[in-house]
């Protein structure tokens, strides 16, 4: 395995501009094409057929292994106290476990480029969209194609936002936060652009959503594409966490009832199928489940790439990082019980010596699908707001219902106080979601302290290291960002 050396921050950036310059040269094609609104009859088919490939390519964009495909979910847990690093790879994070990755940190840099490509690949989509030519397509399909493209644009910008800005709770998005750009860029004219509010990337982001949630259809043709793409129960289920983000328990619990019968065995009501399944191991070897609302599919012809995949962090095909099981970290808590299927299951000890998590199976060829929502996830979502400002027994329905699939005997404590009851949850979270990227963010939207076992100390925030700095690339490229 191959070591980051230390280098100069000098060095650093060139490694990142070559990152820039290799990402955006793979996607030259899609960016340079001309658009065309006169398509002969002869050539519709063809067209048809070329829109829907772009339409793959922005999801193929978005499940990049430097974004959502790896590296978003893995930044989000490293930084915690879940998990302990055993390589000390720069290559896999190691910075960023310990705290220490500055501007010129160019795997945190890569991320930020997919996130901006993945953003203006939608953004060129529309444009042209908005541009076809008539009976290329049908006005159904087009609006879809569009929706879904907002979809993927929402979910790229709360990605950047929640690393590299401060959480909407902790001023109600005052805060400066990332560039908002929403038009087709295809040269360097425009690169300066300030920072936009925290508050104004959210609206875009339920603007986005709130579109999309209109003209995606119900289901799709097949399971693999329900699974894989967005459709109307994919786009309320990322509101609920949006809106969570933003503590707006009560939207949380409007958009969560959208999806969630008001007692058990809690259900989806319409549109495409969601429930919990019987046995959680089974969530992560069905990729076409009722419970994975989103998931992002990998193939041989289509990995996530060297270093990125999750089972290449978390399981023996290289444990990178394995479950820290003293101090802080869930593994120890005494309110997760070895009866718990979830720790007897998706666990397990690596030569008598390291507890690794087994969510993700295939370390040969590492092609893992990524559960990028589940409803699970929306089951929690909603009985935390439940549990703040709403139904405190539903609440508890809810909570129960997601522990009882793993351990049917678990009786938990009366609780006196609606706060200790979203104690109670937010612990369920840690479990439920152990390796699915949620540690920081569920820590940053309560304005919480990150506890980190790798920089040894709680990071406050107020601290700068609370959030990722602007990588250095963009402090270049772009004059205005620090406006």
């Amino acid at each position: 395995m191959k070591k980051m050396k230390s280098t100069t921050k000098i060095l650093a950036s060139f490694l990142f501009l070559a990152v820039y310059l290799m990402v955006n040269s793979c996607g030259k094609d899609f960016l340079d094409r001309a658009s065309e609104t006169e398509i002969p009859e002869d050539q519709i088919s063809a067209e048809a057929t070329r829109i829907e490939g772009q339409v793959n390519g922005l999801y193929a964009s978005l499940k990049s292994g430097a974004l959502y495909g790896g590296r978003y979910l893995i930044y989000n847990d490293i930084r915690g106290d879940e998990f302990l690093n055993r390589a000390q790879n720069g290559v896999t994070g190691f910075t960023v476990y310990l705290f220490t990755n500055d501007p010129a940190d160019s795997y945190v840099g890569g991320f930020w480029v997919a996130g901006y490509l993945t953003i203006n690949r939608v953004n060129i989509f529309l444009d042209e969209m908005a541009k076809l030519g008539p009976n290329i397509i049908t006005d159904a399909k087009k609006k879809e194609y569009i929706a879904e493209a907002k979809f993927v644009r929402a979910m790229a910008y709360y990605a950047l936002v929640q690393l590299f800005a401060k959480p909407y709770v902790a001023d109600n998005g005052a805060s400066k936060g990332i560039p908002l750009r929403l038009k087709p860029e295809k040269t360097t004219e425009n690169n300066a652009i300030q920072r936009s509010t925290v508050k104004a990337i959210y609206d875009q982001i339920l603007k986005d959503l709130n579109e999309s949630e209109i003209d995606v259809p119900m289901s799709h043709s097949n399971g693999y594409r329900t699974s894989t793409r967005a459709h109307k129960n994919t786009v309320i289920a990322f509101k609920t966490r949006i809106y969570l983000a933003m503590k707006n328990f009560p939207k949380v619990i409007e958009e969560g009832n959208k999806l969630v019968t008001a007692t058990a065995p809690f259900k989806t009501k319409t549109g495409t199928h969601q429930e919990l399944l019987g046995r959680v191991a089974t969530v992560y070897a069905d990729r076409i489940s009722a419970e994975r609302i989103l998931s992002f599919p990998f193939e041989l012809t289509n990995v996530p790439g060297t270093q990125n995949q999750l089972s290449y962090y978390y399981n023996i095909g290289n444990l990178e990082y394995h479950i820290n099981t003293s101090g802080t970290g869930i593994y120890n808590n005494p309110n997760w019980p070895a009866t718990d299927a979830r720790k007897r299951d998706l666990t397990d000890l690596y030569a008598n010596t390291f507890r690794y998590l087994t969510k993700f199976t295939d370390v040969e060829t590492y092609l893992d699908w990524v559960p990028a929502i589940r409803y699970a996830e929306v089951l929690l979502n909603l009985a935390e707001a439940e549990a703040e400002e709403g139904d405190e027994t539903r609440a508890l329905a809810l909570l129960k219902a997601i522990r009882h699939r793993s351990d049917a005997n678990y009786v938990f404590p009366t609780f006196d106080s609606r706060a200790k009851l979203v104690e109670a949850i937010l612990l369920e979270r840690r479990i439920e979601l152990l390796g699915e990227g949620f540690r920081i963010p569920d820590l940053q939207r309560r304005n919480m302290p990150i506890v980190s076992v790798g920089a040894a100390k709680s990071i406050l925030p107020t601290d700068p290291e609370y959030i990722f700095p602007i990588p250095l690339r963009e402090i270049i490229d772009n004059p205005d960002i620090n406006k």
